[in-house]
């Protein structure tokens, strides 16, 4: 029972390493604490979210207060906007919704029943993240942020997959492989330009970018268990 329970050798060697270069760098380059805290709790919320696991919402609750306060230190005000109040408070949206949709029968430890998109869905979906993009950074450059443009985008981009990730579909993970490239290059652009010694943002996004093209495999693999199942 418990959290780690059914995971694959491949889940606990990706987690196993990442951990132990973010404890590196916490010595070896004088990370903050905050950013050791933030990067191993993200990496953990991911990992179970690609497990379909309810608990990864707990972990998440963490990750998004320490990282926004991260964030705010470097300018990043999309970022911290986008934490604090989007993601912070939809951990509990999503504790509360994955929990009504569970499912009844056990395709390899996931908690949850997962959908995907129709092609009207993702028209839709596309057109309107290019609005909100455009919007968004002009809003951006007005408040005097950095790195404007693909602030913008890692959030609208966030923010969809979010939402898909609520209800349970599985293209989320096509919008998170390209929020955490889009915030690799943001975090190399602020550490660059900036300074700063939180290079375990950088490990907890290539962390991140690991993990969603393996959720994105994992859960086209438990949609078609669990419409196999079902059947």
């Amino acid at each position: 029972m418990g959290i780690f329970k059914n995971w694959s050798r491949f889940e606990i060697i990706w987690l196993l390493t990442f951990t132990l270069v973010n404890i590196y760098l916490f010595f070896a380059w004088e990370d903050s604490l905050i950013g050791l805290i933030s990067s191993i709790t993200g990496m953990l919320c991911v990992v179970l979210v690609a497990k379909g696991k309810i608990s990864n919402y707990y972990f998440g609750i963490i990750q998004t207060g320490t990282y926004a306060y991260i964030a705010y230190g470097y300018g990043l005000y999309g970022e911290v906007m986008l934490n604090a109040l989007f993601y912070f408070p939809v951990q509990f949206i999503g504790i509360y919704l994955w929990k009504k949709n569970k499912t009844d029968h056990g395709v390899k430890g996931e908690d949850v029943i997962v959908k995907s998109l129709t092609k009207k869905g993702w028209l839709y979906t596309i057109l309107l993240m290019l609005t909100l993009i455009v919007g968004y950074g002009f809003f951006l450059k007005f408040l005097g942020g950095k790195v404007v443009w693909t602030d913008s985008a890692t959030n609208v981009l966030s923010i969809a997959a979010q939402i898909l990730m609520l209800k349970r579909y599985t293209e989320q993970w096509l919008l998170w492989i390209s929020v955490n490239i889009l915030s690799i290059f943001l975090w190399v652009t602020a550490l660059v330009t900036q300074g700063g010694n939180d290079f375990s943002m950088l490990v907890m996004w290539s962390a991140f970018l690991v993990n969603s093209v393996y959720g994105y495999i994992n859960w086209r693999r438990l949609s078609i268990k669990q419409v196999q199942e079902a059947a």
